[in-house]
């Protein structure tokens, strides 16, 4: 993911002293954290039938145990981005952005299944179980990859933009990409592996987390100028902007409680977002977190968020952030109070 836009936290902190306090108290709370290894982040998937918390690293891919609390980590790759749990295959698929490739990892062994070579720079990554097919994509080359899972290899690509970002599954078979250099969402037909018709973002910069709601057919797009965008999907149109921290790297969809998140990293909260309020999805509350805490995912089963993070030593000459400092990653827990 890129981290251009993400400037210094103590910057963010300055100009955002009150966004914690801006709503209501929120319904959710950090609950506690998980302490993991040295390193990099980026995408955070849950697994809610086997109860495991997966975050793409820079050279592998860790995994929490939520029932045992034993962290591992699993692979060997060149920064990952995304790590996606394909159920059907007992199998992880590892988006590894500096080789152009994507890895099939079995998470009990570690085992490397396959090496897949994708388009320049694999990004975020989906799966449809409906075809048992996944969905890469090539950020810098602006490509989509469309891989056969069981047979390990690329059946087909989508030519779109340079500059794709975060990804969504919509009705139809249509896919729906942030594009962070245009800011728009671009879209295709993953049936006829065809383009489609972009998505404009006004007042949108540099998108890149992506949710999609299917009971809305709405999509809210995570920008890098403080705002979310909410897109009908099907009349491809801009519905409102709301006003969120800046840092979003991520949005998160909890259908069940009709609820969607931001991780805002730069400015150290979490977004709230009712999805069925009055006049459409409104933001309720800003939950405090940690600075850095910009992806993650949520457990369908109850609600719980786990925000990847670590503490960052200051930025250094032109560096937009600074290195995560020895020892302090861990995964930040936020559960609801209820729970």
């Amino acid at each position: 993911m890129r981290t251009s836009h993400f400037l210094g936290f103590g910057i963010a902190m300055l100009l955002f002293p009150t966004l914690a306090d801006a709503r209501p108290t929120p319904s959710y709370a950090v609950a506690g954290t998980i302490a993991g290894p040295d390193g990099g982040w980026d995408y955070t998937s849950v697994d809610p039938v086997t109860r495991q918390v997966y975050v793409a690293r820079a050279d592998s891919v860790t995994i929490a145990d939520l029932a045992t609390a034993r962290v591992r980590s699993v692979g060997s790759t060149a920064k990952s981005h995304a790590v996606v749990p394909i159920p059907d295959q007992h199998l992880l698929l590892v988006t590894s952005g500096r080789d152009d490739s994507v890895r099939l990892i079995d998470p009990a062994t570690g085992v490397e299944k396959a090496k897949i070579a994708v388009g320049k720079d694999p990004d975020a990554a989906l799966y449809d179980a409906a075809t048992h097919r996944a969905v890469v994509i090539n950020a810098k080359d602006g490509t989509v990859s469309l891989i056969d899972v069981a047979a390990a290899r690329v059946v087909g690509t989508i030519a779109l933009k340079p500059g794709l970002e975060f990804a969504q599954l919509g009705k139809d078979g249509t896919l729906y990409v942030n594009n962070e250099d245009a800011s728009e969402i671009e879209t295709a037909n993953l049936a006829t592996a065809t383009a489609g018709v972009p998505i404009a973002l006004p007042g949108c910069t540099e998108p890149s987390g992506l949710a999609y709601d299917a009971t809305t057919d709405l999509l809210i797009s995570a920008c890098a100028n403080g705002k979310a965008a909410v897109v009908d999907a099907g009349k491809h149109k801009l519905v409102k902007l709301l006003d969120i921290g800046l840092g979003a790297d991520a949005a998160i969809l909890d259908a069940a409680r009709r609820l969607a998140f931001v991780p805002c990293g730069q400015s150290g909260v979490l977004t709230e977002i009712a999805l069925d309020a009055n006049g459409g999805p409104a933001v309720v509350a800003n939950i405090p977190t940690e600075p850095g805490a910009r992806t993650g995912a949520v457990d369908p089963r109850d609600g719980t968020l786990y925000l990847p993070t670590a503490r960052l030593a200051a930025p250094v000459g032109s560096q937009k952030r600074g290195v995560p400092l020895p020892g302090s990653f861990h995964i930040i827990v936020v559960r609801p109070h209820a729970a």
